[in-house]
């Protein structure tokens, strides 16, 4: 059986621990270490009230360099001052210590609750059992993913193996990600490797292409989270990028893992039941298009029909019409997959409520929006709303 975790590319190893930052025992505590240092990228949250991992993670980076990351669950550091931001180098420390490298080459994350100190001791311990473990191997790759979670139901994994000439080069990830979801940057925690060898001005902009239409697309609660992070090393070992065909397809294959990786977010949201594709056409710019998409996928009224099966596409036009988006309302078309719900300003014509109802309960639900004023499109991923989210959400912190 191939390795499809993060750990598939050649020259990475990742350790986990359960060190009882989590009250429940589950595993908290993950690093991920380069054989080498490895060129490296990374987006940030551009909530203001930041993480310092994110604080710290900004500093270092900033290089284009990393060796490794570290990364706890449970515990978010966030809101925390001079001590939290201490607290986070004090962390890269111990693991440069551990693997022989310098703290500015470890990126560190965090995420759970917010406001909360790092209990130092437990994250020491816990350091130090996850770098005693570093394995290349699949399930290695596997605990980590399930090291980072901290609401999420399932780990989220992907993988993409790319042929440039006689070289296969390998990009994969794991990422985290259920509740406090709409990035302006990236998700909740994402990290990626690749063995291409990659400078690190390509993979800055390359990473910023990926993110955009892919991570930057999904929203749970509209939520931006104080700690969301996206990295990735490039660890060189299975060669390099020589040719603008060959970074062309290295970029495709970024792209698409993190599509899969933002995909299994929306259908890991909290509560979630079924993932809610909006797709907007037609609009006249791209401006026009993100906010129209946004607007119907961020409405409780949108999210709630769509958990009930309820085709009510008068909440899908009032979302629309609450936007200044540039069209004229009696040239919009409203669809539910193939069904058409609405266009010339009126109900479509004989339409099945029971039919409709149905395709609204499958597992993927797509509402297709054509504005016919211009001809730019975009979509966002998104999630229905249930009673379990609230359930969830109240009860998180206590």
């Amino acid at each position: 059986m191939k390795n499809e975790t993060i750990t598939a590319p050649l020259g990475f190893r990742c350790g986990s621990a359960a060190c009882g930052i989590k009250a429940s025992g589950k595993l908290d505590m993950g690093v991920l270490v380069a054989d080498e240092a490895c060129t490296a990228a990374a987006m940030f949250t551009r909530n203001r009230f930041c993480g310092s991992p994110v604080t710290v993670g900004r500093e270092y980076v900033r290089d284009g360099r990393l060796r490794a990351i570290v990364v706890n669950s449970g515990c978010s550091n966030v809101a925390t001052g001079r001590r939290g931001v201490a607290d986070a180098r004090q962390t890269c420390v111990w693991v440069a210590e551990a693997i022989d490298a310098r703290p500015t080459d470890i990126l560190p994350a965090s995420t759970g609750i917010i406001g909360a100190f790092l209990p130092m001791d437990k994250m020491r311990r816990g350091i130090d059992q996850a770098v005693a473990n570093l394995s290349y191997s699949a399930a290695a790759g596997r605990k980590f993913a399930r090291a980072i979670m901290t609401t999420d139901l399932k780990p989220k994994q992907a993988c993409a193996r790319v042929r440039i000439g006689k070289t296969t080069i390998t990009l994969a990830g794991c990422c985290k990600g259920s509740g406090m979801i709409a990035p302006n940057m990236a998700t909740m925690l994402a990290f990626l490797t690749t063995d291409a060898k990659v400078a690190a001005r390509d993979l800055k902009r390359m990473l910023a292409e990926a993110v955009e239409p892919t991570f930057n697309r999904v929203t749970v609660d509209e939520c931006p989270s104080t700690s969301d992070t996206v990295t990735i090393l490039a660890g060189g070992a299975a060669g390099g990028l020589n040719s603008t065909k060959a970074k062309a397809s290295f970029a495709t294959a970024l792209r698409e893992v993190c599509d899969s990786l933002a995909y299994q977010i929306a259908a890991d949201g909290e509560g979630a039941t079924r993932v809610l594709e909006i797709k907007v056409s037609g609009a006249k710019t791209a401006r026009d298009a993100h906010a129209a998409a946004r607007a119907i996928a961020v409405s409780p009224l949108v999210k709630t029909a769509v958990h009930g099966g309820d085709p009510n596409w008068g909440r899908i036009v009032q979302a629309l019409g609450a936007t200044d988006v540039a069209y004229s309302p009696e040239r919009v078309t409203v669809r539910l997959g193939n069904a058409i719900l609405f266009r010339h300003g009126a109900p479509a014509k004989e339409l099945n409520p029971k039919k409709l109802s149905q395709a609204m309960r499958r597992k993927h639900v797509t509402i297709a929006v054509d504005l016919a004023a211009g001809r730019v499109a975009d979509r966002v991923l998104t999630c229905d709303f249930s009673r379990e989210y609230i359930a969830i959400n109240a009860d998180y912190h206590t």
